[in-house]
């Protein structure tokens, strides 16, 4: 088999492969940023050409990007006969196996066309030395455990009928739905004068879901009533100004005298009752003659003030301005149709040659839940092209880059594997992880650190106890990005069914398992969702448990929160305290490794939710209670979690090195990964050559 670069691209990227001499010669593809194109280069030669190069035909190259000009005079014997020893030691090493390994100089010790089982060895026998795992230059930072097996029991379903998705439909609906959030800014500065509540446009997009039936599974199209409460709340808060976070004196008394002003301007420019304008006038003229005369007023005092003139003015802003706020709500819900109406048509003709296959017939019969299957095939998938920039894996189509963590990379491919039953030969994984990338980008917006918060995740440790002590093996709430579980529900069965999503948790009706919730904070969704647990702990009487995790938002009170709280089937709940506890982001899958993890700036609250049988299994004992507790502390994070280098030395406090029962957890993790990246890693492409660098800074290299 031919082999790549591993610093340069994947060993499976389509559809070239450079023969094994010219990878032996220093020849790999890389990615011009500049001319945009990929040409190829020589790293022993530092050589560049356009073309692919031919065996033969080394010595007459061309330098399109002159990387050779100021190299050539550099290269002398020293780096030929440095590059012949490292060759030569190669060899050697794979003729007369461990006992011929010798240490160069460089402190590098190559295992050249070894078995997986002697890497594995390798592992074990520099466990001691506080290593750490890399595989294609990336850290074996593994936030997930696809090997738990799934006990969530379903009814056999048929294939759904979604249309495949397609890059190019995909790049429609993006483009589409970036509109539909510039007339929503648009909307409100122009009617109110506001920006938009932030990240409120995410939150519509989430209550809307929990209504909309019709057949896109972004944007909606089919909802009773049309004026979304989620987005009519939201912007009705914000008017007449945005009230901002209070730290200290002078900014509380601008606020009340920008909110007297406001609502003054308001109610007189707007068709109000002469006893609103009466009023509205009276209090807002009364505040600001008060900020006049009085400048030794405490910031206690301006916001006790503040309070009394919202009290006063609210109801009757409100009125005047209700009318102008449905509108904007019903004016982006029929721009939302009509774009739907656009990405169906466009779909439609697209697979206008696809016929629906014909699906075994479906019994009437209890299963282990299984990934969403599509009814209709995926049609011919243009190409997507893929390079790497350090770390990231950067995936293109059509000047469209989607960028992924090349360790999440890594993790889709594993999740394609076991869960995609129609593409053996991984031909349609590049335009499928694109579609999945791009839905979830414009879904959540493009702005810094916009929606992150909606697809946080509990941290890596949780999710251990949780399985060890309450059997859990399924997330409610999750995507193919922020999964700990390889079964899940997640928002878009069409993108995500490939890679072990069973669909949206509202549509998935388990008779019997154990599973975590953890929603995205949208005060319906959660409503709904305690609605179906509810309506599933009713119909089972098989071992059925649900283990909720929602913000504690008691002022004023959610309706989810006091329902779960009253709820038949409570057995237990508990509170952790803001700042105390951490969510992992949901940028996860792109984020810097100190970026991983941030404090919840609110209590979590925990629920246990359980029918009789569920309970006799998975009581909430104190001491399971108290060790799901201690996961949640900070200092007991392993190396599951990225620690700062300078607390992951052995001892150092939350570091499993130290602990042998986490030391062999971590261990069982890596060698799992690394059977599947050197032994089974893509179908009909399978590795000929495992290089083991062991450096002096204590990390492997394994590469291909």
């Amino acid at each position: 088999k031919a082999l790549k670069c591993p610093k340069t691209s994947w060993p499976h990227q389509p559809p070239v492969y450079l023969q094994y001499e010219l990878v032996q010669a220093g020849w790999s593809k890389c990615w011009s940023k500049r001319e945009n194109r990929p040409y190829w280069f020589n790293r022993c030669t530092n050589q560049s050409m356009w073309e692919m190069p031919v065996l033969g035909q080394h010595d007459v190259i061309s330098d399109p990007l002159g990387l050779n000009a100021a190299s050539v005079e550099g290269a002398g014997d020293d780096g030929v006969g440095n590059r012949q020893r490292k060759r030569r030691l190669s060899e050697d090493a794979a003729q007369g196996g461990l006992n011929s390994f010798k240490r160069p100089k460089q402190d590098h010790i190559y295992f050249c066309q070894l078995s997986i089982e002697i890497c594995c060895e390798l592992i074990y026998l520099f466990w001691d030395m506080n290593t750490e795992y890399v595989c294609h230059c990336c850290y074996f930072r593994i936030y997930w455990d696809l090997d738990i097996q799934t006990n969530a029991v379903i009814r056999e379903r048929a294939p759904a009928n979604h249309l495949p998705p397609h890059p190019e439909i995909e790049l429609q609906r993006a483009q589409l739905t970036t509109k539909l959030r510039q007339h929503y800014q648009e909307l409100c500065y122009q009617r109110e004068g506001i920006e938009p509540p932030r990240e409120s446009f995410n939150r519509w997009l989430l209550e809307r879901k929990v209504l909309d039936k019709g057949p896109d599974h972004l944007l909606p199209s089919d909802c009773d009533p049309i004026i979304s409460r989620s987005m009519f709340r939201e912007v009705m808060n914000d008017i007449p100004i945005r009230l901002s976070r209070i730290k200290y004196k002078e900014e509380a008394r601008k606020l009340l005298f920008k909110y007297a002003e406001a609502a003054k301007k308001m109610i007189d420019s707007r068709n109000a009752t002469p006893d609103s304008r009466k009023v509205v006038k009276w209090n807002a003229e009364d505040t600001i003659n008060w900020l006049r005369r009085d400048h030794s007023a405490s910031k206690e005092d301006y916001m006790d003030r503040l309070e009394h003139l919202r009290k006063q003015c609210g109801p009757h802003v409100t009125a005047v301005a209700k009318d102008s706020v449905e509108g904007i709500c019903t004016k982006i819900y029929h721009i939302s149709v009509e774009y739907v109406r656009r990405i169906r048509q466009a779909h439609q003709t697209l697979l206008k040659d696809c016929n629906f296959m014909e699906a075994a017939e479906v019994q009437d019969r209890l299963v282990y839940c299984y990934p969403v299957r599509l009814a209709l095939p995926s049609p011919n998938q243009p190409r997507v092209e893929l390079h790497f920039e350090n770390d990231i894996s950067c995936l293109r189509y059509k000047g469209e880059m989607v960028k992924v963590n090349r360790g999440y990379f890594a993790k889709l491919e594993l999740l394609y594997r076991y869960s995609c039953i129609d593409d053996p030969r991984f031909e349609k994984f590049l335009s499928r992880i694109w579609c999945l990338i791009k839905r979830y980008q414009v879904m959540f917006g493009a702005g810094v650190n916009e929606g992150m918060g909606l697809q946080g995740a509990l941290p890596v440790p949780v999710f251990e106890v949780l399985n060890k002590q309450f059997g859990v093996s399924f997330e409610c709430f999750a995507s193919p990005l922020n999964s700990y579980f390889k079964q899940f529900c997640s928002a878009f069965p069409d993108t995500d069914g490939f890679f072990g999503s069973r669909g949206p948790f509202l549509n998935f009706s388990p008779a019997s398992g154990s599973f975590e919730a953890n929603p995205p904070f949208c005060e319906e969704l959660m409503d709904a969702m305690v609605t179906h647990f509810e309506e599933l702990l009713e119909k089972s009487s098989e071992l059925l448990s649900f283990i909720i995790f929602v913000p504690e938002w008691r002022d004023p009170l959610t309706p989810a929160l006091n329902r779960m709280e009253t709820s038949a089937f409570l057995r237990h709940h508990m509170s952790v305290p803001a700042f105390e506890h951490e969510y992992r982001s949901g940028s996860q899958h792109i984020c810097k490794k100190e970026e991983m993890y941030y404090k919840a700036v609110h209590g979590t609250v925990i629920i246990f939710l359980q029918n009789d049988a569920g309970f006799t299994k998975w009581e909430p004992t104190p001491e399971r209670i108290q060790e799901l507790l201690a996961a949640y502390q900070v200092s007991q994070r392993t190396l599951g979690s990225p620690v700062p280098s300078s607390t992951s030395s052995a001892g150092a406090p939350g570091s499993s090195l130290g602990n042998p029962q986490g030391t062999e957890r971590e261990r069982l993790r890596a060698l799992k990964t690394l059977h599947f990246f050197v032994d089974n890693f893509y179908a009909g492409h399978t590795y000929h050559r495992v290089v083991v660098a062991y450096r002096p800074i204590h990390h492997f290299h394994i590469c291909s």
